[in-house]
């Protein structure tokens, strides 16, 4: 089995999402199963049957998605603790990810956390009806490109997931816009599934909700770092948790650097947990001489039990 001393375990986002993920451990693990009922219970709804019977269209929208990929990324966390005797030196995730990341540095609960991220949820729901707007994935092009790119049809770069792989988000208006301009450039666009125009300043309303919200919230010091999306830096004290996860919302996440600043710390290998590969995919483009690794269902797990 592989050695894992200095790992870091990283916990994917909103659009991981897929029709039966979680089943897996859920029908193997008693330790997944109770993940889900709490959810059930805590959520008065049947987010299980969602997760491994719902239609994609239900799925994918913003509250489903994000409720679900936290409690998935959750319960496989639960059966990697059960299965593996593995101490991550640091935590982090990509956007929702972060809130999941939170759970297993002991800073929330996960009850505490499945509430914070419906409300999370909600509050970006609100803003996407007050204000319409969309993504676009811009692969290919430098981010010197892409911000003049956003210069001429008000776009704002709202992630940078990777050297060449960058989103900008934008009114719904500009989203065709944007997209011939990256073609004219020789690059790739893709216009992603959201319903907004999410780390942006679309999401002003949703951020102030937010913040309000966090103050209300008891956040205890976190018992592993956790690498911040906003400032790209280890965080463990509540209140500048509080206030990333506020910044968070309406401004870009500098996942690339996220990375960078877990390798310099000494970081060597990258467990992915939950739903997905998104951040396994990305890693390579950011820096090949790490490892990664992703666990979200039983063949996954028999794999990195082998390695």
């Amino acid at each position: 089995m592989v050695e894992m001393n200095n790992v870091a375990f990283v916990f994917p986002g909103q659009g991981a999402q897929y029709i039966g993920m979680g089943r897996d451990f859920y029908e193997n693990f008693l330790e997944a199963r109770t993940v889900f009922e709490k959810a059930n219970h805590i959520l008065n709804f049947n987010l299980t049957r969602l997760c491994f019977k719902g239609s994609e269209e239900e799925l994918k929208k913003t509250l489903n998605s994000q409720i679900a990929i936290f409690t998935v990324s959750i319960a496989c966390y639960e059966v990697v603790k059960k299965e593996f005797d593995f101490c991550p030196m640091i935590v982090g995730g990509l956007s929702l990810g972060e809130y999941t990341a939170l759970v297993v540095a002991q800073s929330i609960s996960f009850e505490e956390g499945l509430i914070l991220v419906k409300k999370r949820a909600e509050f970006m729901e609100e803003s996407c009806r007050e204000r319409l707007g969309g993504m676009v994935s811009i692969i290919g092009l430098s981010l010197e490109e892409v911000e003049e790119i956003c210069r001429q049809e008000k776009g704002e770069v709202a992630n940078l997931n990777s050297p060449g792989q960058i989103v900008v988000s934008s009114g719904l208006e500009k989203i065709e816009a944007i997209t011939d301009l990256v073609k004219q450039k020789k690059g790739k666009a893709i216009v992603l599934k959201t319903n907004g125009g999410f780390h942006s300043s679309l999401m002003n309303s949703a951020a102030e909700k937010l913040k309000r919200e966090l103050k209300k919230r008891e956040i205890l010091p976190a018992k592993i770092p956790i690498v911040s999306n906003f400032s790209a830096d280890l965080k463990t004290s509540p209140g500048a948790i509080k206030k990333n996860l506020a910044n968070q919302i309406n401004q870009c996440t500098r996942w690339q650097d996220c990375v960078r600043l877990m390798i310099n710390k000494g970081v060597n290998t990258f467990l992915e947990i939950g739903p997905g590969k998104v951040l396994t995919r990305l890693l390579p483009r950011i820096d090949s001489s790490v490892k990664g690794y992703s666990v979200e269902d039983m063949k996954s797990l028999e794999k990195l039990k082998r390695e």
